[in-house]
């Protein structure tokens, strides 16, 4: 009688421990397990492979579109072993059932990730998550560093192609040392580099709003170049002569005020809608008037080129005191 009455209770012990879940059927009599209400009541789910499982108080604690489906108000497919189909991806699912659990969760670092979520918790309905993503999207939109990417130019064509495909402002600076026949004079190289140093410091600035670029392999020695809407609207050479008795000298200029002006002037073209007339009479691009004045001159100063050659021709001499200056054009 002892080794039957070890048998069943042999037998029975699985039933008192806790069920996995995979083989678990509330209400099931073969675990001898009911449930008392239905919050404890649990789910399967499967959703897009990933498979979850939860209770009937998680899923309409909130409302969210997950309560409109287990609560009846949404046709809900399930399968042979009775999971619950969900045609969605499953990778954030477990993010969307710990928030419905506990009200919060830790949101992802990845600004991808985080959309990924948004859009999950958007479909979901889940408002409280929703408003925790867009948050933290935006606090990582305003703290993060803006990327200054300036493209090089290598070809003509090239450049043509970059001043077509692009709606905001183009600045871009020209600067090729060796293209050069005479010697510099003394201060050249160190104009050069603050030429170069300036386009940098503009192109943080201003990078947001302008495009910048950088030409190596053009005809000029340092040139700035400013576009609107696709056309040149002024030129700033940077390059002078210096004549003097036995040979030439090129001598590079740095004229800071000018450049920025013509910088500053450049942002009226920013809007798609052309420049506006008063900003173009206060910067000089345009005259002012009625109506009646303009046509064809109008039309002509649209497509008019701004060059201002700093010092193009220098007639004086460098040279120590008590030589012989002479001034040739």
């Amino acid at each position: 009688m002892s080794a039957e009455a070890s048998g069943p209770a042999a037998a029975e012990a699985p039933s008192l421990e806790v069920p996995k879940p995979s083989g678990f059927e509330p209400g099931s009599a073969a675990y001898g397990l009911k449930p008392l209400t239905t919050n404890s009541k649990y789910v399967k789910l499967n959703v897009g492979g990933s498979l979850h499982y939860t209770t009937l108080r998680t899923l309409t604690g909130q409302d969210t579109m997950l309560k409109a489906m287990f609560s009846g108000r949404a046709e809900v497919l399930t399968d042979a072993g009775g999971w619950v189909l969900i045609d969605r991806s499953g990778r954030h699912f477990g993010t969307i059932l710990n928030y419905l659990r506990d009200g919060s969760v830790p949101l992802p670092e990845s600004t991808r990730e985080l959309g990924e979520l948004l859009g999950e918790a958007r479909y979901y309905l889940v408002q409280g998550l929703i408003e925790d993503c867009q948050l933290a999207l935006q606090q990582k939109r305003e703290n993060l560093s803006p990327l200054c990417l300036i493209p090089t130019v290598t070809s003509p064509r090239e450049e043509q192609q970059l001043l077509a495909s692009t709606s905001k402002p183009v600045v871009k600076l020209l600067h090729n040392r060796s293209n050069n026949k005479y010697s510099y004079t003394s201060t050249s190289d160190d104009n050069l580099l603050k030429n170069i140093e300036l386009f940098d410091k503009l192109a943080l600035r201003f990078h947001g709003r302008l495009l910048f670029l950088k030409d190596v392999l053009g005809d000029e020695i340092c040139c700035w170049s400013f576009y609107g809407q696709g056309r040149k609207i002024a030129e700033v050479c940077c390059t002078s002569i210096v004549y003097a008795t036995e040979k030439k000298q090129t001598k590079v200029e740095f004229p800071e005020a000018r450049i920025f002006e013509e910088t500053l002037n450049i942002l009226i073209y920013e809007t798609p809608r052309g420049p506006d007339p008063a900003l173009l009479e206060a910067t000089g691009g345009a005259a002012g008037g009625g109506g009646a004045g303009r046509g064809e001159d109008e039309e002509n100063r649209e497509h008019r080129v701004r060059r201002i050659h700093v010092r193009r021709h220098i007639t004086h001499d460098e040279r120590p005191h008590g030589q012989q200056i002479v001034f040739k054009d």
